[in-house]
């Protein structure tokens, strides 16, 4: 069973890909960036204001495929600049917490937009 998942509540992708895919158990959730949905203008004239949108967008999409923050086994963290680690985590940890998936976060030349945050996950869902 191999499911497209959408939410109206993040951004439209910008490439050939989908938001999200669900592929029997797995929920596979494509790295979000801080773009608001509604008017497609990115989000980050601070390193908060960015990281909480990546967050939010990724929300909307674990929604959209009936997951939560809790059902994310896995995320992937893309940073433009290690420096940005510490203030990361602060954010990240207020949304996974307690139940913090596995991850791994990397730094990177560059990414889409020009953002310097963009997360992926895996969620798992019990059918």
């Amino acid at each position: 069973m191999r499911e497209i998942i959408h939410s109206q509540a993040a951004p439209e992708p910008i490439g050939p890909y989908s938001q999200a895919v669900r592929a029997g158990n797995f929920v596979f959730v494509s790295g979000q960036i801080a773009m608001d949905p509604a008017t497609g203008e990115l989000k980050m004239a601070t390193l908060a204001e960015e990281v909480q949108w990546v967050l939010k967008n990724l929300c909307a999409v674990l929604d959209a495929a009936g997951a939560t923050p809790k059902d994310v086994v896995k995320c992937s963290i893309f940073l433009t600049d290690m420096a940005l680690f510490s203030q990361v985590n602060t954010y990240y940890a207020q949304i996974f917490g307690e139940s913090a998936p596995a991850r791994e976060t990397v730094a990177v030349l560059g990414l889409p937009k020009g953002v310097r945050v963009e997360i992926s996950a895996t969620a798992y869902l019990p059918l």
